[in-house]
């Protein structure tokens, strides 16, 4: 039987559909696998091994966390080269980033004389304002540069007492670089001396916060030394040094070492300098010292390129010729070598033949003792007074004839080196020069000891017993009042308080005037004071006598603000009363109107009056000081203190 025409077109075409159905279905199946295949190992290759790939028909869809955006990024980059970018879909995600570490912030912080400049990274909320303050405070005379950077994170711990402990530190450096962290504050500076550096290093580690790392690097440059001296002696207590110099650490342990073998007990200084006069200067102390050893008591005075040797009286003559003949060759060719040996005492010498000059504590002076004429003590007398003072020296000098020749230089040497001590005692004697006291400088013996040698010259004995005390204390003294008068004046000199025109405001650019003032005044303690306030005369007279008295009570309005103690102090407005210049020209009406600071002094004493009346009239004048004032008083004896005003009154 023959199906019908239709039916048999409708089978065929259903047929054909499921065909067709089943072969799209395998396309895109495989068409999936080939893209989720490739994009994956794109993936791979690349390092994404945390993207998953998923085939939806011809879509790509990517999951997965990536690390970073930039990974993600590079994912789908990866993905695109495989199939077409439109069927890439993105749904990967990215790990959420943790809080960003804050940055280390520092500071560093440089100071020399020119100015102070800090660097760095700051916390947003450090008060830079106050900061640059605190460091301006250091030296108001110098300007601060202001480099810093903020980032606007939490200040970490410690951060403030690092900056504080760096700017205190800095207020006793004034050659120095200070780097600061909130950890860690490393200081570097120079010391004008080792004794200063030494003093830094134990002021700087006392003064640091317990939580605080600190480094210091000080270092002192070594000073010249002129003449380069060495002097060792040896007597019946061992050996001892006077002065000792070296131009190096190795070239002191050199000496010292020979020093200890000829009998060296005790501490000792030996300064480390420049100026040595040889590169052998210290093969030289060397063998003098043991030389001098060999000989067994006595002195080697090396000053520069000349050596002294002086045996102790008493000394073997054929002893002293071999130790001296062989030091003479021993010695490098640049020094020269100066034997003395004593000559032994005789029955027949009469009298010691000797110059003293004695210092006390409080400054006075006695010169005694032998002078070869009058020429010479009248000299001796002048040097004296010159150097302690006219009515400190008393003078009980006689003349002697016979004298050695070079009598003058060895008393006026010892003279020059009294004056370096704050008391002592000097003995001039025809064989040497002895100096005994006591100074308050640690280097006052070794100083000393090198212009004796080099004033005195070869073949000159001298004993120094120098002993070092630390200075006293100063005393807190107030200035004299007549100085802070003085000091007042000079600044109104150069800057003058100036006001905003025909009122009582001070004009912005004389605060910094006030201010010094101020500074002044805050040393000076209490003092009688009056702040007049002048005027010229323009207008009518009431107005500018109220005008200079707001004026002057508005100066002592600012002294009160700044903590000034005032109330010794009174301002008087006298107006125009008390010109000292024309008022007819324009510069002498600038010159009237001015503030003037004067002290208020007694009336002077007249001569006939007994001592009581003159203590009573003083006290009558300070009892009516007070009624004066507010009756507009008379001028008295003061001393003026003017400037010329900058601006002028408006009336």
């Amino acid at each position: 039987m023959r199906l019908p025409y239709f039916i048999v077109v409708s089978l065929i075409f259903l047929v054909s559909a499921g065909l067709s159905l089943l072969a799209a279905s395998y396309a895109v199946t495989k068409i999936e696998e080939t893209s989720e295949f490739a994009v994956r190992r794109a993936l791979d290759l690349k390092g994404h091994d945390w993207a998953e790939v998923e085939s939806d028909g011809l879509r790509v869809v990517l999951t997965g966390i990536a690390p970073d955006e930039a990974t993600r990024f590079n994912a789908l980059t990866a993905a695109g080269t495989e199939v077409d970018a439109s069927r890439v879909i993105d749904e990967m995600e990215v790990e959420a980033t943790s809080a960003l570490a804050p940055p280390r912030f520092s500071a560093e912080i440089l100071r020399n004389d020119r100015g102070i400049s800090i660097i760095g990274l700051i916390p947003a909320s450090e008060d830079r304002d106050d900061l640059i303050r605190r460091l301006s405070n250091l030296d108001p005379n110098i300007a601060v540069s202001d480099l810093m950077e903020t980032a606007d994170y939490p200040k970490p711990d410690g951060w403030d007492a690092a900056i504080s402990y760096a700017i205190e530190a800095l207020a006793s450096l004034p050659r120095a670089k200070i780097s600061a962290n909130a950890d860690l504050v490393k200081i570097t500076a120079i010391a004008d001396s080792q004794q200063e550096k030494q003093r830094l290093e134990r002021d700087l580690t006392r003064a640091a916060p317990p939580s605080l790392r600190i480094g210091l690097a000080i270092s002192a440059p070594r000073p010249v030394i002129t003449p380069f001296t060495l002097r060792f002696l040896i007597n019946e207590d061992g050996g001892q040094f006077d002065a000792c110099s070296a131009q190096d650490a190795k070239a002191r342990d050199r000496i010292v070492t020979a020093a200890r073998d000829a009998g060296l007990s005790g501490t000792y200084s030996c300064t480390i300098g420049l100026g040595e006069p040889s590169p052998r200067w210290p093969e030289a102390a060397e063998k003098s010292i043991q030389a001098l050893a060999r000989i067994g008591k006595g002195s080697v005075t090396m000053s520069d390129a000349d050596i002294t040797l002086v045996a102790a009286q008493g000394t073997d003559p054929a002893l002293f010729d071999r130790v001296v003949g062989e030091l003479e060759t021993a010695l490098p060719q640049v020094f020269a070598l100066h034997a003395v040996l004593p000559e032994p005492e005789t029955s027949e010498q009469t009298g010691p033949v000797e110059f003293s000059a004695t210092r006390s504590p409080e400054g006075l002076v006695q010169l005694r003792g032998r002078l070869g004429d009058e020429t010479l003590r009248d000299m001796v007398d002048s040097y004296a007074r010159a150097a302690f003072g006219s009515d400190q020296v008393y003078t009980a000098t006689r003349i002697a004839p016979g004298l050695p020749a070079d009598w003058p230089v060895r008393v006026l040497a010892g003279l020059e080196a009294l004056a370096q001590l704050h008391n002592g005692a000097l003995t001039v004697t025809p064989g040497s020069v002895e100096l005994t006291g006591l100074s308050h400088e640690e280097d006052a013996k070794a100083r000393i000891a090198g212009q004796l040698s080099d004033k005195l010259g070869e073949g000159q004995e001298f004993t120094l017993t120098i002993t070092y005390q630390p200075p006293p204390e100063p005393e807190d003294a107030l200035p004299d009042p007549e100085v802070c008068e003085a000091q007042i004046a000079e600044i109104q000199t150069v800057s003058k308080i100036a006001f905003e025109p025909g009122s009582a405001t001070i004009a912005s650019d004389s605060r910094d005037t006030v201010n010094q003032i101020a500074d002044i005044l805050r040393d000076c303690g209490p003092i009688r004071l009056e702040i007049q306030g002048h005027t010229d005369s323009q207008g009518r007279e009431e107005m500018n006598q109220q005008l200079s008295q707001a004026r002057a009570q508005s100066i002592l309005n600012e002294l009160r603000g700044r903590r000034i103690p005032t109330s010794s102090y009174t301002a008087v407005g006298y107006g125009e009363t008390q010109p000292i210049a024309d008022n007819d020209t324009e510069e002498g009406r600038e010159a009237n109107r001015r503030i003037e600071f004067r002290l208020i002094r007694p009336e002077p004493v007249e001569a006939s009056e007994t001592g009581l009346e003159a203590l009573e009239a003083e006290a009558e004048v300070g009892a009516e000081v007070g009624a004066e004032a507010e009756a507009d008083a008379p001028e008295t004896d003061q001393t003026e203190s003017t400037a010329p005003d900058t601006d002028a009154e408006d009336q």
